[in-house]
C-alpha cells in the first residue's frame, strides 16, 4: 500500500496561472536589462501595457459603442498577468500560491479558478466605475483579494462552527488595508485599491455558493425566509 502524502499539492491551475505571470514579467525585466530581445526590448513594458492593461476607457467603450470585441474583453482577465515591476510581479506570484494552496484545498480548484476570474472581471467593474480615463490597472491583486475573500469566509465559517468571534476572520483583510494606508500616506496612493477591496468583497461574496456545500446551504437559507 502506497503512503499519502500528508500534504495537499498545490494546484496545477494556481502554478500555471502564477508561472504566466512571472514568466511574463521575467521576459520583460530581461529586455529591460538588455539580456534579450535587442534594443526594441526596452519599449516591452509599455507596449504590454497599452495591450493587455484595463482602463475605466475600456468599459467605457464598450458601454458607449456597443463593442465587444475580443481585443477590448480580454483586458478583464489579462491585466493580472502584467505588473510594473519584477517585485509586484513576485510578490503577487508568492501571495497567489499560498492563498491558492488554503482555498484550493478547502474549495477544490475549479472553483478556486472561478474565483480568480469573478474577482479579476469584478475588481477590474468596479475599478472603472470609481477612477476615470485610461487610468491603468494591472497586476495579480484584485485576484489575489478575491482569494483572501475566500479564505476569509473559509475561517468566518469555521469560526461560527466552534462558537467563536466570527469578526476575528477578517482580521488578514484588516491589516493589509492597514499596510496600505500606511504606504498611501507615506508614498501616495492611488485607485488600485478599489479594484483590491471590490475583489475582496467578491472573492467573499461568492464563496457563499462556491464552497463545498455552499449552493444547497444558500438554498435552504432562501426556503426559511420564504
Amino acid at each position: 500500500m502506497q503512503d499519502e502524502n500528508p500534504v495537499n499539492p498545490i494546484s496545477p491551475v494556481i502554478i500555471v496561472l502564477c508561472l504566466i505571470a512571472v514568466g511574463v514579467e521575467l521576459v520583460i525585466s530581461l529586455g529591460q536589462a538588455g539580456l534579450a530581445g535587442g534594443a526594441q526590448a526596452v519599449g516591452w513594458r509599455l507596449a504590454a501595457l497599452q495591450d493587455y492593461s484595463f482602463s475605466p476607457a475600456v468599459l467605457d467603450w464598450i458601454i458607449t459603442r456597443n463593442d465587444f470585441s475580443p481585443d477590448l474583453l480580454k483586458r478583464f482577465i489579462t491585466y493580472p498577468f502584467i505588473h510594473g515591476t519584477f517585485t509586484q510581479a513576485l510578490f503577487g506570484g508568492v501571495l497567489l500560491l499560498a492563498l491558492g494552496k488554503f482555498v484550493g484545498d478547502t474549495f477544490g480548484p475549479w472553483a478556486t479558478m472561478a474565483i480568480i476570474f469573478i474577482t479579476a472581471v469584478g475588481g477590474a467593474i468596479i475599478f472603472a466605475l470609481v477612477a476615470s480615463g485610461t487610468t491603468p490597472l494591472y497586476g495579480l491583486f484584485p485576484p489575489v483579494y478575491g482569494l483572501i475573500g475566500a479564505y476569509s469566509y473559509a475561517i468566518w465559517l469555521h469560526l461560527g462552527r466552534t462558537g467563536q468571534n466570527q469578526m476575528a476572520a477578517f482580521r488578514l483583510i484588516g491589516f493589509l488595508l492597514g499596510i496600505q494606508l500606511v504606504f498611501g500616506l507615506i508614498f501616495g496612493a492611488d485607485l488600485t485599491w478599489v479594484a483590491e477591496l471590490a475583489g475582496f468583497a467578491i472573492g467573499f461574496a461568492v464563496s457563499t455558493v462556491l464552497a463545498p456545500g455552499g449552493w444547497t446551504a444558500l438554498l435552504h437559507r432562501m426556503r426559511q425566509r420564504s
